[in-house]
């Protein structure tokens, strides 16, 4: 050995990653072995799933690898692990099939935030949004469905009018009201069977629509005698009181899957509002055609408020063209995009 002291430089240092510098691929699993599967509800982060109609259904939780998206009633996802559907299992979601339509809603005032009004996703892929509305106790409230209206055109899915208690009121006014919008239009009665609405749903995804009481939860359990929906009263004060607590898709009855899947409805927890603060001004029009053409005289930039002094929508309705209370609906629903200003869907006829 020799005395001389030995120098070190940068080559003689090992580091060690720490966790957070570690190198990350961006290469992700592709689950070849992932299978197909239809999200039927959600509740706080476990999702059930359909995957083979003839089986139990599927608990899942999302994977990591999804990050943000959000999962909805109405998704077609793919699942990975135990997809068994044993107590107990749990499977993950990896993968979510982009989605043909997306209802949405804003959510009442009471859940307003700093940054506004939260926008919910109320159900995807739906086909058909079925606005249910009673023709006495409660009376239609026109106002909800012109919301109904504007959100299904905005998420371009097909309405349908559901009226229920027709033994109880005359559908004349409200039919006429919509006679413009070549609305299809169902009536439903308690001792009447529901031909028109089941041939209406047939292998179709349908949302079901409307305000606590009008008899949602009672065509719900009529139409898919296992679902067992909770049904309550009216309150006294005609606003109904909710009685679904968390949506769910529910499969008619019927032959199960492929060509002869008899369709599925999307029972909604009974709301007090139908928001629409997502949706532009200029798309509200989309549930008011009966009054597009009367804005060709608008000038450039027209508001279509009351206060607009050359808005041509006052003339329009003067001569006939359209029905005042169409226009005075519209003009609520653009004061209610204000979060200062109240929803107004509660228009009775």
């Amino acid at each position: 050995m020799t005395g001389k002291r030995r120098e070190y430089d940068e080559e003689d240092v090992r580091v060690r990653p720490g966790r957070s510098s570690r190198p990350r691929t961006r290469t992700r699993p592709r689950h070849a072995d992932a299978v197909d599967g239809f999200v039927i509800a959600v509740d706080r982060g476990r999702y059930t799933i359909v995957v083979d109609p003839g089986e139990p259904p599927v608990t899942a939780m999302r994977a990591r690898e999804l990050g943000r998206r959000s999962v909805v009633v109405g998704d077609r996802v793919a699942l990975v692990g135990d997809v068994s559907g044993a107590e107990g299992a749990l499977a993950r979601i990896v993968r979510i099939t982009e989605r043909t339509s997306v209802l949405r809603r804003t959510a009442d005032d009471d859940e307003t935030t700093t940054e506004g009004r939260i926008e919910r996703v109320v159900v995807a892929n739906a086909d058909q949004l079925v606005i249910v509305s009673s023709l006495a106790d409660p009376p239609p409230r026109t106002g909800f469905i012109d919301r109904c209206l504007v959100a299904a055109y905005d998420a371009d899915i097909e309405p349908l009018l559901c009226l229920t208690k027709a033994d109880l009121g005359d559908p004349a006014p409200v039919l006429e009201y919509y006679a413009e919008l070549d609305l299809r239009s169902v009536r439903c009665r308690p001792d009447r069977p529901l031909d028109d609405l089941r041939a209406a749903l047939t292998r179709r995804i349908s949302v079901l629509v409307g305000h606590s009481g009008v008899g949602k939860s009672t065509l719900v359990n009529r139409l898919v005698p296992a679902a067992d929906r909770a049904v309550g009263a009216v309150s006294a004060v005609g606003k109904g009181r909710h009685t679904s607590t968390s949506a769910v898709a529910l499969r008619l009855p019927g032959a199960a899957g492929g060509r002869d899947d008899p369709g599925w409805i999307v029972d909604t927890p009974g709301v007090r509002s139908f928001g629409l603060a997502h949706v532009c001004a200029d798309d509200l029009l989309h549930g008011f055609p009966d009054l597009v053409d009367g804005t060709l005289d608008c000038p450039p930039n027209c508001e279509h408020t009351a206060a607009e002094p050359s808005c041509a929508l006052d003339a329009w309705v003067a001569e006939g063209h359209a029905d005042p209370r169409r226009l005075g609906s519209y003009r609520r629903l653009l004061a209610s995009r204000s979060r200062d200003e109240p929803a107004g869907d509660q228009t009775s006829m």
